[in-house]
């Protein structure tokens, strides 16, 4: 399995970004797809996941503001970021769960930074 991030950048407060996760040697179909981040100092957490079904999970302080999605014949999972907060400011990275073995695989960090 081979995740690769990007989109993230520098915006200022209020600002809109949008992650894309390209996956490659998967089909897509099989795996949980997320996002998490870590901030400086903290734990990585995770930000939002989606099922195959389309079934979503976000964290409490970004829903209503982000956005999962994901296109299984494209092997994308993107993450829109709007109406970011200056606490949204870590190091984003994408990751997948086979649901059948359990396995995880994560892709390199885009590095988010939201300025106030």
């Amino acid at each position: 399995v081979q995740l690769q991030a990007s989109g993230g950048g520098l915006v200022q407060a209020g600002g809109s970004l949008r992650l894309s996760c390209a996956a490659s040697g998967i089909t897509l179909s099989r795996y949980i797809m997320a996002w998490y981040r870590q901030a400086p100092g903290k734990q990585r957490e995770l930000v939002a996941s989606i099922e195959n079904t389309g079934a979503v999970n976000y964290e409490d302080s970004v829903k209503s503001r982000f956005i999962i999605s994901r296109d299984n014949a494209k092997r994308t999972a993107d993450l829109q970021m709007n109406s970011l907060k200056p606490e949204d400011t870590a190091v984003y990275y994408c990751a997948s769960k086979n649901r059948y073995t359990g396995s995880i695989s994560w892709g390199q960090g885009t590095l988010v930074t939201v300025s106030s």
